[in-house]
């Protein structure tokens, strides 16, 4: 068992509600007690689909649309067929929210599987099912330490690979490369994993994307090996529309060391800052930048919310 040394921005305060919210298996809610799928199923066999994060804010799921193209896309990219529409599976979302009383402080997570295999083999062409969809909906936000005094980062052995090894790019249920560089951070006292590129330059962590701030700018890598992160682009997106120096480039360790404040980005905790780097510590907390991005990007997920339609 790995120690309880740290904390990363995917922690939570345990919900007590949690322990009896029902689970959307291919459209039927059952008991968390007795959510469960085949053991010849093709996520638990071979880690075969692809998965989506999604945030309930104000009765509605933030973002969707971006969210649901790029599951689109990852099942389109490894011949995948979902199933049903996306309108159904819009359904299906919001009937998992609404079963569970759910309005604010929700995440869900999403996946989806080839299906159930007829014999433990990687050939898709033994699945005797049609996907398996499978929706978490739990009571949960991050901790407010977390967005206030911020985690520490290890730069871990794992790099992030080429595009025709495992594409970084697809959101796939294969982890395990993103889960050795968690236990290695976590092993050297340290809340998240950051990963390098193929040539040594800074790619993302093991779970979310990663920004500096040097001299007022905002540098991010160039993206080409890291997942198309959506709080990723909107964060983006939001300096640019707001006359924040923003780039995507290629830097290293140096220049990573040398900023004056650094975040992550992502669905469950949006902006989140860094303080700590391998030993080097950056900030004390929050940063200016980063308290000012946190502000942008919760009116953003707001507005886009408030703008929402649901079924």
């Amino acid at each position: 068992m790995l120690p309880r040394m740290a904390q990363g921005t995917h922690d939570f305060t345990p919900d007590p509600r949690n322990a009896s919210v029902r689970i959307n298996i291919n459209g039927r809610l059952v008991p968390r007690a007795e959510a469960a799928v085949s053991v010849f199923d093709s996520g638990f066999l071979l880690g075969d689909g692809v998965w989506e994060g999604l945030r309930v804010h104000s009765g509605r799921i933030a973002f969707l649309d971006q969210h649901l193209d790029r599951l689109w896309e990852g099942a389109k990219a490894i011949f995948m067929d979902i199933g049903i529409s996306r309108a159904e599976l819009e359904q299906r979302l919001y009937e998992t929210i609404d079963a569970n009383f759910m309005a604010d402080g929700c995440h869900i997570r999403l996946v989806v599987s080839r299906g159930v295999r007829a014999t433990p083999y990687q050939d898709p062409r033994v699945v005797i099912s049609p996907a398996t969809i499978v929706i978490i909906a739990e009571h949960k936000d991050p901790l407010p330490a977390t967005l206030e005094r911020g985690i520490r980062l290890f730069t871990v052995h794992v790099r992030r690979g080429y595009a025709d090894v495992q594409d970084p790019k697809l959101n796939s249920l294969s982890k395990l490369n993103c889960i050795t560089a968690c236990i290695q951070a976590a092993q050297a006292g340290a809340d998240e994993a950051l990963m390098l590129d193929p040539h040594g330059f800074v790619a993302t962590c093991n779970s979310t994307h990663f920004f500096i701030v040097r001299n007022g700018e905002v540098w991010t890598s160039t993206g080409d090996y890291c997942l198309g992160g959506i709080t990723r682009a909107n964060v983006i997106a939001l300096c640019r529309a707001n006359g924040i120096p923003v780039f995507e480039r290629n830097f290293s360790l140096t220049d990573v060391y040398g900023a004056q404040e650094a975040f992550v980005t992502g669905t469950f905790a949006g902006v989140a800052p860094v303080t700590a780097i391998d030993g080097r510590n950056l900030s004390d907390g929050r940063g200016s930048m980063v308290a000012r991005l946190q502000t942008l990007y919760r009116a953003h997920l707001a507005a886009d919310c408030a703008a929402r339609s649901r079924p």
